[in-house]
């Protein structure tokens, strides 16, 4: 049996996003046929979106390393390392990162939330531009177009 599709390391496409994190495509709807989006998030202590839904797709995030509080709906809730998260579409939720550093793997199905990354994030293949930051006007654009409605600030 063969693989439908390998991306090494190497190879995956790497942004820079919110607070300085990095976030990986590992696996885009390019590559599954449309059936989901996986990345990991390299981030930092206090990284945290805005609190938010997704219209389209269910959500799953894996604290791989690190600790972190997550919001769903009005619930708080401490994830250590190793926990998991199932947030369905039309979920408000958010998260804050209590940790030093942390690692995160997402998956979305189906797929096609990576193009909001792609579209608001820096490409760290190429130069970073002096003073660079991820505008909130842009971040605003690509979360409308690719059905996440913004509800609030990080929590």
């Amino acid at each position: 049996m063969s693989m439908a599709y390998l991306a090494q390391a190497g190879r995956q496409q790497k942004l820079e996003w919110l607070d300085g994190g990095v976030f990986a495509v590992l696996l885009d709807s390019a590559a599954t046929d449309g059936q989901l989006t996986v990345g990991r998030f390299s981030v930092t202590k206090g990284e945290a979106p805005p609190y938010h839904m997704h219209t389209r797709e269910d959500e799953v995030f894996m604290l791989i390393k690190g600790t972190a509080l997550v919001w769903s709906d009005d619930q708080e809730r401490e994830l250590s390392e190793g926990g998991i998260v199932y947030l369905p579409k039309n979920v408000p939720h958010g998260y804050r990162i209590t940790s030093d550093t942390a690692d995160l793997l997402m998956i979305c199905t189906p797929g096609g939330l990576e193009g909001m990354f792609r579209h608001a994030g820096r490409d760290l293949s190429t130069p970073r531009p002096e003073g660079f930051r991820i505008d909130p006007e842009l971040l605003a654009e690509a979360a409308d177009k690719y059905g996440q409605i913004v509800l609030g600030p990080p929590r």
